[in-house]
């Protein structure tokens, strides 16, 4: 079976500035993929490309083996779900749900059936009447889900759909959206620059940056298995400090760190100068000074943010370290010396940039 969506070497240009550069990319059916990207990066092009809304200067396009390069944005069977709703102000949510179908030509006894049974998936049942000023954004965004979903796509967009809500509403449509992709087995695609949200909800991130996908992966493979100093440092906190590969022994690298000798995974690394990516999550603090396999540091700066404690450990005049510790009953205070220890599975070798 062909994949929903490929891309092969597509480029686009706007005058002299390369949006998009030879970008190969293949979507198998049922996932969701998510663009992920600091704004300028090519996310929302490759989107609009992907939806028909433009055109690439080079390269093709193909939705379920079919290659749709020129065709129209009405003539792919494309859903697609916008940052600003997009719904019918005049149009009750029935009718916002609806208006695709009758459209296409569907009599309006059967848009509507199929309207209300999309409406009662995405959990509005019995606000078939109201207008979207009637509704909250978390509603409002629903609609426009029920909206792409009714035509049945081929391939569901997201274009930074939950920008526009709150943070804790929209945690909670976040997981009403990957639960209905996965029940539903939809395809999509789902734009977005708020890191969490990408870990969150995906099976697969693409980090863009400059036109060109920096790294592809799960998830897991992203946050803990960065392969640059870009993707490690947009991918959640990271700690990125420089050290020295002295030796290589298979799959494991022995580097210098401050000093201080340590073993870990490289992932292709090679000897010489290089850097090392630590979460703040896999660095440990002992109070005193532990000795062993950690090094020295004093606590610098420290704030209680009611889960945990947030610390600055400078190691060196060079070096600081942002550290995130569950054990808030016994803090440190600023000031504290302590020995500092990195867990392995928290950290990565990066080629040095």
């Amino acid at each position: 079976m062909s994949p929903a969506v490929e891309l092969r070497s597509v480029t686009k240009r706007y005058g002299e500035v390369t949006a998009l550069r030879a970008i190969d990319l293949s979507i198998e059916r049922g996932t969701l993929v998510t663009l992920l990207g600091p704004s300028g990066c090519g996310k929302t092009t490759m989107l609009r490309l992907i939806a028909g809304l433009e055109r690439p200067d080079g390269g093709r396009i193909l939705i379920g083996g079919s290659d749709v390069t020129l065709a129209a944005a009405s003539e792919r069977n494309i859903g697609m779900v916008f940052q600003s709703y997009a719904l019918f102000p005049h149009m009750s949510v029935i009718d916002n749900v609806g208006y695709g179908l009758r459209a296409r030509g569907l009599k309006k006894a059967q848009a509507i059936e199929a309207a209300r049974e999309k409406i009662a998936l995405v959990g509005l049942a019995g606000y078939e009447d109201r207008f979207p000023s009637e509704l909250s954004g978390g509603q409002q965004q629903r609609v426009a889900v029920a909206r792409a979903i009714v035509l049945e796509p081929d391939v569901l967009l997201f274009d930074e759909p939950l920008s526009n809500l709150d943070a804790k509403l929209r945690r909670h449509v976040r997981e009403e959206i990957r639960e209905l992709q996965q029940s539903l087995s939809l395809t999509a695609i789902y734009v977005t620059h708020d890191q969490q949200e990408a870990l969150a909800i995906s099976d697969r991130i693409l980090v863009m940056n400059m036109a060109a996908v920096a790294q592809d992966g799960s998830p897991r493979a992203l946050y803990e298995r960065p392969q640059s100093h870009f993707v490690a440092d947009f991918i959640g906190d990271a700690n990125i400090v420089p050290i020295e590969v002295t030796r290589i022994d298979g799959a494991i690298a022995e580097i210098r760190l401050a000093g201080l000798s340590l073993e870990l995974p490289h992932h292709g690394a090679t000897v010489g100068a290089a850097e090392l990516a630590i979460r703040p999550q896999s660095i440990g603090l002992a109070a005193p000074p532990a000795g062993g396999a950690t090094l020295p540091g004093r606590v610098v700066a420290a704030a209680y943010l009611g889960s945990h404690m947030e610390y600055r450990v400078r190691i060196t005049p060079e070096i600081e370290l942002f550290v995130i510790s569950p054990a808030v009953a016994s803090p440190l205070a600023t000031g504290a010396d302590v020995g500092v220890s990195l867990a392995a599975e928290g950290a990565a070798i990066l080629p040095r940039s």
